[in-house]
């Protein structure tokens, strides 16, 4: 069975009874990961025994970086230490660096077992050279009182806190480029997130539903438990239409819509206890998220408005997606809105949205 040392940052700056609730959140998530492995906790470090593959790792929150590691004795280290270098081709490298972390009480340094165990290295393999920059190949070993960890790579994690340490949060998930970022950063800080995504057929294409799905299946792998719900959204942004063309106001379509969006979205976070709503809106990018119109959208409900992604540009953005996998299948045509207005109000006023909303007779 693999062994992993697993290392966080933020947790460890918390005070002990958040830190200690912090730790065994993240230890009931591995262990959701597989039920026959074996986790414990000491001294900052997490460990986990068993065979979970490396890229799901990567996607647990709370986990900065972590390692495959070697176990022994400390009387054992410098047998083990040979050994490990001589099935990681330390023969036939140029150059090589050891870096050594203790913790506890020892008769020596850090830096005086890595120089010890550097000069055993040299004499074993007698090629490869010490160079503490630029090394070909690295031995890291972390010594905890008796036991000693040996590993040649650190692995980058996801980061962040622990998936649900702060509760619950509504996404209203259109399957895009934005809005699943902007969830995926609110899972990053520590919420379990409910997407909702409102289904506007015959107003959009029916492959617009299959995308979000599909990407929703690649937020899944970072949170379990995310499984998209839908509402159909079609036949209330019909009657908007209706209401509104007559009377030439077809640019306050859009601000209705998302309004009565955010209206339903608040009423599954209350149902779900969740704690606000978490959108993919970023100032100026689009007509409906002008400064003034954010405003008037934020009037629709009561619970706070999460807008992770507001000071970011598109650029930005398109990073973030493709690093965490969702790019690929967000940017696939679906076609836009059909009901969007040629020209829509980019300076909505809430009094005057009010009253519509009354005429209209809206309610979700």
């Amino acid at each position: 069975m693999t062994l992993y040392m697993l290392r966080y940052s933020e947790i460890s700056l918390k005070s002990r009874p958040v830190r200690r609730r912090w730790e065994d959140a993240l230890i009931r998530q591995l262990k959701d990961m597989d039920k026959e492995c074996k986790v414990w906790k000491s001294n900052g470090r997490i460990w986990i025994k068993g065979e979970i593959p490396r890229e799901r790792l990567k996607k647990v929150f709370g986990i900065v970086s972590f390692s495959e590691c070697e176990r022994c004795a400390l009387s054992e280290l410098s047998k083990h230490v040979l050994d490990f270098c001589e099935r990681k081709g330390f023969s036939k490298t140029e150059s090589f660096a050891v870096r050594v972390r203790r913790k506890g009480t020892h008769d020596f340094t850090s830096q005086q077992k890595a120089a010890e165990l550097g000069a055993l290295i040299q004499k074993r393999f007698k090629g490869p050279k010490v160079d503490l920059k630029h090394p070909t190949k690295e031995v890291f070993i972390e010594i905890r009182d008796d036991d000693c960890y040996i590993f040649d790579e650190v692995i980058r994690g996801a980061g962040g806190i622990p998936l649900g340490v702060e509760g619950k949060v509504v996404s209203l998930f259109s399957g895009g480029i934005d809005s699943p970022v902007a969830t995926w950063m609110m899972m990053k800080r520590g919420c379990e997130v409910i997407p909702i995504y409102f289904d506007i057929s015959p107003f959009a294409d029916e492959e617009a539903r299959r995308r979000a799905e599909r990407v929703a299946e690649v937020l899944a792998e970072y949170q379990p438990s995310f499984r998209l719900r839908v509402e159909k959204h079609g036949n209330f942004l019909n009657r908007v239409k209706n209401f509104l063309t007559p009377k030439g106001l077809e640019r306050y379509t859009c601000i209705l819509c998302k309004r009565r969006m955010y209206k339903v979205a608040e009423k599954l976070a209350v149902k779900e206890g969740a704690k606000g709503l978490v959108t993919g809106e970023n100032l100026g990018q689009v007509a409906s998220q002008t400064l003034d119109n954010l405003s008037v959208l934020d009037g629709a409900c009561e619970l706070p408005v999460f807008r992770p992604l507001i000071g970011f540009d598109k650029v930005e953005i398109e990073g973030l997606a493709r690093k965490i996998g969702t790019f690929e299948v967000a940017t696939l045509d679906v076609g836009g809105c059909k009901a969007a207005p040629r020209k829509p109000a980019t300076k909505s006023k809430l009094e005057r949205i009010l009253e519509l909303e009354m005429e209209l007779g809206e309610n979700p």
